[in-house]
């Protein structure tokens, strides 16, 4: 990311809280107009600084209570590092990153059941040839915090 403005660090601070503020209610926030506030947060969209907006789900509510993290590592060092490409179509991986240390990568899953999450444990190992290792969640005090920027 390139440099960003002070002016710019707030607004993209206060969207982080609240990606529905209105530009009026960001106008207030830092003293900006509000075309202003729409011009700065039209220039970050472009720049790649805010990459879209998003509703945040309740995952049980919507019938997916289990949360997992599984750590990849590939069976053959020597093959292809492609597993985020074959495992792209895997619904029920929310998140994969890439990771130092022995695993390769960690992917967040989120499933139905214990049933549904050893399915897909084998799904993984057969679609990207990993050996994993399972972390399941009991609870999440919090997630999805905004960035201090």
């Amino acid at each position: 990311m390139s440099r960003v403005e002070d002016i710019d660090r707030k607004i993209v601070g206060l969207l982080a809280g609240d990606g529905r503020m209105s530009y009026t209610d960001l106008g207030r926030a830092t003293g900006l107009s509000t075309s202003a506030v729409h011009q700065r947060v039209r220039r970050l969209e472009q720049r790649g600084v805010i990459r879209g907006y998003a509703a945040v789900i309740d995952a049980e509510s919507v019938g997916l209570p289990l949360t997992a993290f599984i750590s990849i590592r590939p069976i053959d060092p020597s093959a292809p590092d492609d597993a985020p490409e074959r495992l792209r179509s895997l619904a029920e991986i929310e998140a994969c990153h890439s990771v130092a240390g022995e695993e390769s990568y960690i992917l967040k899953v989120r499933v139905r059941a214990p049933s549904e999450l050893e399915t897909l444990l084998a799904r993984i190992r057969a679609e990207a040839n990993v050996s994993t290792r399972t972390t399941i969640v009991l609870s999440t005090p919090y997630e999805q915090r905004p960035l201090d920027v």
